[in-house]
């Protein structure tokens, strides 16, 4: 890999046979709205643009393969990242095969990637408050065969920009107390919530206390992260992780 660096690498500890990276708005082909790495088909951008931008990833990271994309739909879902004719419908993918490119796109919600400390296993989990709340974590460490990992946050909105209704801090706290935490009232009567606040929580909650990354915010580091919440309409990044 050379070049200027179009992409986010993991601060953690993970095995050395375990590769990971975000990709960030720059270094690729998309116009507009969409400028420039944007590897999303859903989003409206010209579908060759995208298919440029997804090998210039492929070429930038030296992915072994391409990545398992999936169709994200908010929810808790879970599958093996297996190729199909279809994208599989889910909001993570697993698993403990080399050479299979995990993969989540966003533009504010959380992505997570976990690997498993002794490298055999990884997975990519794209988080929303929905998918929070809905338990997405949970349900893919609980699909994992190992119960020993590191988990990496890479970047979503932040705190500061993350307002929500009084009726998104009552469902968190319907499911637990400690969410509290996670929320900042505000005084037009809406709550500033902490993604990544919300998300350790959720993991220590499932004994997970090797957590690294957060800070980011993509709300207002423009120049490099998408932001559905800022701009409505545009790109994606892409966070992947995949093992040797």
């Amino acid at each position: 890999m050379s070049g200027i660096r179009h992409w986010l690498v993991p601060n953690w500890p993970a095995p050395a046979n375990i590769h990971a990276a975000t990709t960030l708005r720059t270094g690729g082909s998309s116009c507009g709205v969409y400028a420039s790495l944007n590897p999303a088909m859903h989003v409206g951008d010209d579908a060759d643009k995208v298919k440029q931008n997804r090998q210039v990833i492929k070429e930038l990271l030296d992915l072994p393969d391409d990545p398992v994309w999936l169709e994200q739909i908010h929810s808790n879902r879970v599958v093996q990242a297996v190729k199909t004719e279809s994208l599989q419908q889910a909001d993570a993918s697993y698993t403990a095969e080399a050479k299979v490119v995990c993969a989540v796109m966003t533009a504010d919600c959380l992505p997570l990637l976990v690997c498993a400390t002794d490298g055999s296993e990884v997975a990519a989990i794209h988080a929303g408050w929905r998918g929070l709340l809905a338990g997405v974590i949970g349900n893919t460490l609980t699909a994992m065969k190992n119960n020993d990992f590191l988990v990496w946050l890479g970047p979503a909105i932040g705190p500061d920009c993350f307002e929500v209704g009084a009726e998104v801090r009552d469902a968190f706290l319907a499911k637990s107390a400690a969410f509290m935490t996670a929320f900042k009232q505000q005084s037009n009567g809406k709550w500033l919530a902490d993604i990544y606040q919300l998300a350790r929580i959720d993991l220590a909650m499932v004994g997970i206390d090797k957590v690294y990354g957060g800070g980011f915010c993509t709300v207002t580091e423009h120049q490099r992260f998408y932001s559905y919440r800022r701009d409505r309409e545009t790109g994606r990044m892409a966070t992947l992780i995949w093992r040797e």
